[in-house]
């Protein structure tokens, strides 16, 4: 059974407990980055970090703040894999040779080939938009095409690309304290599926290998080293779930920045559509509540606090984002920053997000596309954030998101 002590449960250190308040947690970091930049939390014994200058440290620094934790906010089911097997939980040295193993998939030259196969996957979805004057961007655009698109990278059946959103939804699902057992327990049964559907995939690639990641991933080798069979279908998981999970938050954050945040830039991109990566940057900095965690590696005082070798540290990347010091009017949805890319989003250092460069691109194509077949897109009236919110492990995703769209004449 799960213990609970060894997830860390975010919402019991912000004490936001509100839908609204998980979605839109910005004023509670600015309080914290204006009165309590280093925050200690006595009841889980979690260290955290709001500024930038601080979680940029955090992540970078591998000798003081070890990937090699026992104790995560990740919610994998407990107790259900081996740490070796998961890219994340190890530091380099080692990190750097089974993420280099990994890395041989996720190529500059592999993306160019993948371009035009996520842009036929795009114009599929789009197609389906037609004469359509409400949609409901999650469920058209913002689901399938990243579990479409890691599936087919992958090398995994697309028929099954239900099933496989089914599995990470559930392994993705944020723990709470009241029903800690019971969603350890789906997760456990969710990992355990997820793994059967995976091994005979991965032992008939490695004997014919084809053209996608995991038969890229049976066939990496370093140093006369490869991965085996069981590391392959963890890091297959890892893709999977992580590749679905973020670029679903991101499209469907794009659009909701689009309706919400910044009115009226919709036709700023319309008219030059060169604006659309810079779009994606500053989603990614302005409205991403993500936060990542790792171990005090030995005693440190580098952020002026007395923290203890086997701590946790929690760097809450939301907040880095926003910390003035290092962006102008940091409170502003602004695409003409001159350092749109500083963003921590996905990570900085050693553990940079490996899916980073694919998410970028599905959501550039996406959103590209889109913003040439539609005219305009506005809220549906009446439309409530607050009632259409999911809780997801990076923070919250919209569940559904209806827009109204006019079409190009």
């Amino acid at each position: 059974m799960g213990s609970m002590n060894q997830n860390i449960l975010l919402n019991e250190i912000s004490k936001l407990k509100s839908k609204q308040s998980q979605w839109e947690p910005f004023a509670w970091y600015k309080e914290m980055r204006e009165n309590s930049p280093v925050f200690y939390d006595a009841e889980q014994d979690v260290w955290n970090v709001f500024l930038y200058e601080h979680a940029k440290r955090v992540l970078f620094d591998h000798e003081l703040f070890s990937n090699k934790k026992e104790r995560s906010l990740i919610p994998t089911p407990s107790k259900s894999f081996d740490n070796r097997s998961n890219v994340n939980m190890v530091d380099p040295p080692e990190h750097r040779k089974r993420r280099a193993l990994q890395s041989q998939a996720f190529t500059p030259r592999s993306l160019k080939e993948w371009e035009p196969r996520i842009q036929a996957i795009v114009d599929e979805l789009i197609a389906d938009m037609e004469g359509e004057s409400t949609l409901d961007i999650m469920e058209k655009l913002a689901i399938p095409l990243p579990v479409t698109v890691i599936a087919e990278l992958l090398g995994v059946p697309s028929k099954d690309r239900r099933l496989i959103k089914s599995w990470s939804d559930i392994l993705f699902l944020p723990y709470n304290k009241e029903a800690f057992v019971d969603i350890d327990q789906q997760k456990r049964q969710a990992m355990k599926e997820f793994r059967d559907y995976l091994f005979p995939i991965v032992q008939e690639k490695r004997k014919h290998p084809v053209d996608d990641i995991i038969s890229d991933l049976t066939k990496a080798e370093l140093e006369g080293e490869q991965l085996t069979d069981e590391e392959v279908v963890m890091s297959a998981i890892g893709l999977l779930g992580a590749g679905n999970e973020t670029t679903t938050k991101l499209i469907s954050n794009v659009f909701y920045c689009i309706l919400f945040d910044k009115p009226g830039i919709y036709q700023e991109l319309r008219s030059d559509v060169s604006l659309v990566p810079n779009m994606i940057e500053e989603v990614l900095r302005f409205r991403f509540t993500a936060h990542m965690d790792r171990r005090v590696a030995q005693d440190t005082n580098v952020f002026g606090h007395e923290m203890k070798e086997g701590q946790v540290i929690v760097a809450w990347i939301g907040s880095a984002n926003r910390d003035e010091s290092e962006f102008a009017h940091a409170e502003e949805f602004d695409i003409h920053r001159p350092n749109i890319q500083h963003h921590l989003s996905f990570g900085s250092g050693p553990h940079f997000c490996l899916g980073a460069p694919l998410a970028r691109m599905e959501a550039r194509i996406a959103l590209t596309a889109f913003v040439k077949r539609f005219a305009d897109i506005r809220p549906v009236a009446g439309f409530e954030v607050t009632e259409h919110l999911a809780d997801s492990v990076l923070g919250q995703s919209l569940e559904n998101l209806p827009i109204m769209v006019d079409h190009n004449k």
